[in-house]
């Protein structure tokens, strides 16, 4: 699911330091904070929004469409199930450090249950001018502006920074997904492309890539095939062979998950590699060009 201003939010954690400062900046940037959880306080109202003890107290009297979870890493497992239970369709899940076999559960228990996970490790989801869910700042609009290119990142910073750079050189954002950075995640690079290539109000794709696992590899698969022009970057190029870098998933297999292996497969496919992010606002507005010929 793209995130749209008529989409209704609920906010796990919401009494929270964190949540509670995130909230505030959803809501500048549009979203629809229709209520939040913290056991043992519900039935009180924290920033004006309802506060319950469970998603599924929430559910029973406000439609829930997606959930953000400002929880513990040890306490997700149980806050996600909680929402499953409570019918709520696409989760975005920020906390890193989650054990492994909670994090392959929930996301089995969501795929039979025909939910979406974005995480766990992301950064949350921006529509420019819209709404936004997570720890980004879609409330800027010197970062974010709404238009016809569409951004998947990994990284929270490094999909920032692509934003920043678009917006600068005038051309905005149709939607940003941040799928996360940790080795086992819910939404892959390729689905996220899926989504974006399926989108009507998005023209062209800036992929943000880095060091570890084969995603963007696997995504090459697709790219080769999509009407839609594509624009990558893929950082930790230059990181020291048996150096562990950034997140969980930059975990190198043999000749897959290198920098130059995922840049060759991109290539191949016919996306456009920048060497630096500063190259990203030039590339889409001559890819933008081209397909508007």
């Amino acid at each position: 699911m793209i995130l749209r201003a008529e989409h209704s939010v609920f906010v796990a954690g919401i009494t929270g330091k964190q949540a509670t400062f995130w909230t505030e900046r959803m809501r500048e940037a549009g979203t629809r904070v229709v209520a939040g959880s913290s056991p043992g306080k519900g039935g009180t109202t924290h920033l004006g929004v309802p506060v319950f003890d469970s998603a599924r107290g929430a559910a029973t009297s406000h439609q829930l469409d997606l959930g953000v979870f400002f929880t513990p890493p040890y306490a997700t497992k149980d806050a996600v199930r909680d929402a499953l239970d409570a019918g709520i369709s696409t989760l975005v899940v920020l906390a890193e450090h989650i054990p492994v076999r909670d994090v392959m559960w929930f996301l089995a228990e969501a795929r039979e249950r025909g939910a979406r996970i974005f995480g766990p490790n992301t950064a949350g989801l921006v529509t420019p001018g819209e709404a936004s869910a997570g720890i980004m700042p879609g409330f800027s609009a010197t970062i974010f502006a709404p238009g016809p290119v569409g951004v998947i990142s990994r990284s929270g910073s490094l999909g920032t920074l692509a934003c920043l750079n678009l917006t600068r050189e005038g051309i905005g954002q149709s939607a940003f997904l941040g799928i996360g950075g940790d080795p086992i995640i819910g939404t892959t690079t390729r689905e996220a492309l899926k989504m974006l290539e399926a989108d009507s109000r998005t023209d062209a794709i800036v992929l943000i890539g880095e060091l570890g696992g084969s995603m963007e590899e696997d995504a090459a698969l697709d790219i080769a095939t999509m009407r839609k022009p594509v624009v990558a970057f893929i950082a930790g190029r230059t990181a020291p062979p048996g150096r562990r870098m950034g997140h969980a998933g930059a975990i190198v297999d043999g000749s897959r998950g290198t920098g130059d292996s995922k840049v060759g497969a991109l290539r191949e496919a016919g996306a456009f590699v920048c060497e630096s992010p500063s190259e990203i606002g030039g590339a889409i507005r001559a890819a933008l060009s081209h397909a508007h010929a």
